[in-house]
């Protein structure tokens, strides 16, 4: 509201031969009269909404802006019988002319406003839906292959070794609790990287020796920043099935977390394939989680959010920035 109270007055300044005579001590007066209308107005919004939000969405607009009209009426009047009881009202406009314009201008400004919050906020919904969206489609596409694959697993252990059987069945009951609330809530990187634990506990039951993991942490580190659910283990997912599932001799991945005073890094690194060959064709699957990923870490941090991912030499590394202030 300020600022577009601010705005006006300077398009009205700026306007060629519109309105003469304006300088800087009548650009000053006029300013400050606009943002004492405005603010006026925005406080008096500010203290109804519960009762102008109980409205219907068009009566409860049609009230705020009456609301702002009264304010501005009461507010140029007084203005204007203040510089009348001094002796200058002939430098003002009539009464009538004050008085009215400066409801049509304040009424204008609350219906720009108001439609501006309007489409913000269907623009935040829209982009909360599609993030909700992706986390679900992510959560479906965790559940199928991996579930199978670890019931196999953890059948094969029952007779063999109950105990290690017991704490599989354990990890995967806490993940797949996770993938349920993927797109709800937040999550901490505390618990993103337990989770992140127990999948690769799992996997390297699965796999055996070809799996290697080394985790580098750079302490201190922000363990309870909110983040979204399920960043890492998806990435550590792809990491397996695309890159040590598909080298005869498997291979290490290296999981690190470094922090600096405003930013936290997330980097997983693993051996892979070149992905122009064959045997790398269900990158896409990969590339569908990481484009789940950056969207959600866009929708929770913003523009200040960064991931990339890239092969290189032989490796495929992906990198997650987040802001910490």
């Amino acid at each position: 509201m300020l600022g577009l109270a601010q705005l006006v007055v300077v398009v009205v300044a700026l306007v060629p031969d519109g309105a003469p005579g304006w300088n800087l001590p009548r650009l000053l007066s006029a300013s400050g009269y606009a943002l004492w209308l405005a603010l006026a107005a925005s406080v008096l919004l500010c203290v109804s909404r519960r009762t102008l939000s109980a409205l219907p969405r068009r009566l409860g607009a049609l009230a705020a802006v009456a609301l702002s009209t009264l304010v501005a009426a009461v507010a140029a009047a007084v203005v204007h019988a203040l510089f009348a009881s001094v002796g200058e009202a002939e430098a003002w406009p009539g009464f009538w002319r004050f008085v009215g314009g400066s409801c049509a201008v304040v009424a204008l400004i609350t219906a720009l406003a108001l439609r501006y919050f309007y489409v913000i906020d269907g623009w935040r919904a829209q982009v909360n839906a599609s993030a909700r969206a992706q986390a679900d489609a992510l959560q479906a596409r965790i559940r199928p292959h991996f579930l199978f694959n670890s019931m196999n697993m953890i059948a094969g252990l029952l007779r063999r070794d109950p105990a290690v059987a017991e704490r599989a069945v354990l990890d995967l009951s806490d993940l797949f609790r996770a993938a349920l609330g993927a797109g709800e809530g937040d999550s901490s990187l505390a618990e993103e990287v337990r989770l992140a634990e127990q999948y690769l506990a799992i996997e390297q039951l699965r796999v055996g020796e070809r799996l290697q993991v080394q985790w580098r942490r750079t302490e201190p580190l922000p363990w309870t920043l909110p983040m979204p659910r399920l960043v890492l283990q998806p990435l550590l997912e792809n990491a397996v099935l695309h890159g040590i599932s598909r080298l005869p001799r498997g291979g290490c991945i290296a999981i690190e977390l470094v922090a600096t005073p405003d930013t936290l890094y997330l980097r997983v690194r693993n051996p892979s394939l070149p992905p122009s060959a064959p045997a790398q064709m269900p990158q896409q699957g990969a590339g569908h989680a990481q484009r789940s990923i950056a969207h959600r870490l866009s929708y929770a941090f913003g523009a200040r959010a960064r991931m990339a991912c890239d092969w290189r030499d032989g490796y495929y590394a992906c990198e997650i920035e987040l802001p910490l202030d």
